[in-house]
């Protein structure tokens, strides 16, 4: 979620005060989520079809205005802000999608995929935009990979909407003690691959080593859902992601008895609308759509509904993170 260049790689995934949640046997049906092929719209967010009567309509790109859809790439296994239900996408940016529609005039079509892989697949043009808890960071931007500092891609440009940190998953009771990253010294973590959070456990792990202590033995999966199952079953001491998941899954997984979070948020900073760098027209669109939701109250009372307004930006930046 943040702006550090230890925070995720460039194809990574985004994510105090309490958040809705979900059980893990909830969450673990979503664990076959990842496969990156369009679903098309059964799994969709829409909002109303195209028509001149739209305030914004105007400002959106004409093949995408004539269409009456932007297609959004999503990894849709990560409550609360997008997961499945009822065979349908819902959460934060699902809502967030439906006010920005009402705005532009077009369904927001959520199409399921691999987090690590949205990145390429907007560049390959199977989607228009990317809304996945995808923080806004400079690598990102400039096609950079985090672990490498290679050039990898053209970058993207973003439209800010949602601020966040990454927080530490431990099991109830905090068997383990763990307080802060200095704690996971060689120990077994688990976390979803190609997100910010591992980019952080890693940067921990390095920090581990130089202080003389033993590396983290990080175990990364294709989804949060199977991190957190591992941690459930005390295979690993502690699971690393945004904070509104975690804190989402610590309320009510196991009736709010599985799960609980320590320490503070760890570099939070905002979330963004992934767009093509080439595709500005429709970047300039949604961000003045965001601003609109903003001023006339829309997007508080969406965050209002999933307990997150402390994650409210007062605007739309464009390439706001850092």
């Amino acid at each position: 979620m943040t702006a550090s260049s230890t925070r995720r790689t460039t194809v990574a995934r985004s994510r105090t005060a309490a958040f809705g949640a979900i059980a893990v046997a909830g969450t673990l049906l979503l664990t076959g989520c990842g496969d990156h092929t369009d679903k098309g719209s059964d799994g969709g967010s829409s909002s109303s079809a195209a028509s001149s009567s739209a305030p914004l309509a105007s400002k959106l790109p004409a093949d995408i205005r004539k269409a009456g859809v932007i297609k959004v790439g999503s990894d849709i296994a990560y409550p609360p802000v997008e997961y499945m239900e009822n065979g349908k996408a819902v959460g934060v940016d699902p809502d967030v999608a439906d006010a920005l529609g009402k705005q532009l005039g077009v369904k927001f079509d959520f199409q399921n995929g691999k987090f690590d892989q949205l990145i390429v697949g907007l560049q390959a043009k199977r989607f228009n935009v990317i809304m996945s808890a995808m923080n806004d960071t400079k690598d990102r931007q400039n096609g950079i990979d985090s672990d490498t500092g290679k050039k990898v891609g053209n970058g993207v440009d973003f439209v800010d909407y949602f601020t966040a940190g990454t927080s530490i998953l431990v099991q109830k009771g905090n068997p383990k003690g763990i307080k802060s990253l200095d704690d996971l010294c060689g120990k077994v973590v688990a976390l979803q691959k190609g997100t910010t959070s591992e980019g952080i456990a890693k940067a921990q792990s390095t920090k581990c080593t130089k202080d003389g202590k033993k590396a983290i033995d990080l175990q990364t999966f294709d989804t949060d859902p199977e991190a957190l199952l591992r941690l459930k079953q005390g295979a690993s001491v502690a699971d690393l992601n945004d904070f509104p998941v975690a804190a989402y899954n610590a309320k009510t997984s196991g009736g709010g008895k599985d799960f609980e979070v320590v320490g503070d948020q760890i570099e939070a900073g905002p979330y963004g609308i992934a767009v093509s760098k080439e595709n500005t027209q429709l970047r300039d669109a949604l961000q003045a759509a965001v601003d609109a939701i903003i001023k006339n109250g829309d997007y508080q009372k969406i965050l209002a509904k999933w307990n997150v307004a402390q994650g409210a930006v007062t605007e739309g930046k464009v390439n706001g993170g850092s």
